[in-house]
């Protein structure tokens, strides 16, 4: 029996807990760590305004901020920018292609 750990995907993701966007990855992950806006927001070196609006999908980060703020987190940078990349995608009306990161 392997006791290696499963690295997941985006499609593994949304499999379990349905569609995700990059707000949704990103408030679910700070929940997950209990942390409030303001002090997430220090650790990524933005404004908690900045933080919120990307939390709630006003604002979709571009690939490069996708991946400094995974990097900071020390999470997967292939999930967050892919993820943003779709975000990008569905917000200009193209949903129906999908983006995969190598």
């Amino acid at each position: 029996m392997s006791t290696k750990n499963k690295i997941l995907t985006v499609t593994d993701l949304q499999k379990t807990y349905g569609k995700i966007t990059f707000g949704k990855l990103l408030e679910s992950h700070r929940l997950s760590i209990d942390l409030t806006q303001k002090e997430l927001s220090k650790t990524l070196g933005i404004s908690a305004s900045s933080l919120c609006d990307l939390e709630k999908e006003r604002k979709i980060p571009s690939p490069g901020r996708a991946a400094k703020i995974a990097k900071k987190l020390k999470v997967s940078v292939k999930i967050f920018v892919e993820i943003a990349l779709q975000d990008q995608l569905e917000a200009e009306g193209l949903g129906e292609l999908k983006v995969s990161v190598a």
